[in-house]
């Protein structure tokens, strides 16, 4: 009987402390700063979102700016021809303006008798090349051949769709 006494006491105490939990001030003011905190902790995160945003903003303008400069830049035209070996590396740069350079500088190959055996070609913002050619048969084709012959198509290309204004750069070696 004094155990079931006991038990129902403590139990009544137990109650008791959950009755009164709410209007403790004690608890009320460690919610009360916890709410303070949480509301603290979302308003730094406020602050630094709206500080990423005008980053990212800043920086948009910027890429805009590089881009704007980009089409307005004059590119100078650039040709160089190694010979390493029978084969020639042909690396060719200039503006992207007037499109359609890979066709004519092919052609030009051709007209020489060089076979491409490897080519790569980048025309994003600025035309350029990287190609390794071969002499087909016999043929005689010296590094001065190939770089105003690729020039010339260069040229000749940019004067039929009139505008490439790049100032002409020639490197051998």
């Amino acid at each position: 009987m004094a155990t079931k006494l006991i038990t129902r006491s403590a139990a009544s105490r137990r109650k008791l402390h959950l009755l009164q939990t709410p209007t403790n001030p004690k608890s009320l003011t460690k919610r009360g700063s916890i709410i303070k905190n949480v509301v603290l902790h979302f308003y730094k995160l406020k602050v630094k979102l709206e500080e990423l945003q005008r980053e990212c903003r800043n920086l948009r303008v910027i890429r805009n700016e590089y881009f704007t400069l980009l089409k307005h830049k004059q590119v100078p035209k650039e040709v160089k021809v190694e010979k390493i070996g029978e084969e020639f590396v042909v690396k060719v740069s200039c503006s992207n303006k007037g499109g359609e350079k890979l066709v004519s500088i092919l052609e030009a190959f051709d007209e020489l008798g060089l076979d491409v055996v490897r080519a790569s070609v980048s025309c994003s913002h600025l035309f350029s090349m990287e190609a390794i050619a071969v002499a087909q048969g016999q043929q005689a084709t010296g590094i001065k051949d190939i770089t105003h012959a690729v020039l010339k198509a260069i040229d000749e290309k940019a004067r039929r769709e009139d505008g490439d204004a790049c100032n002409i750069g020639v490197g051998v070696h």
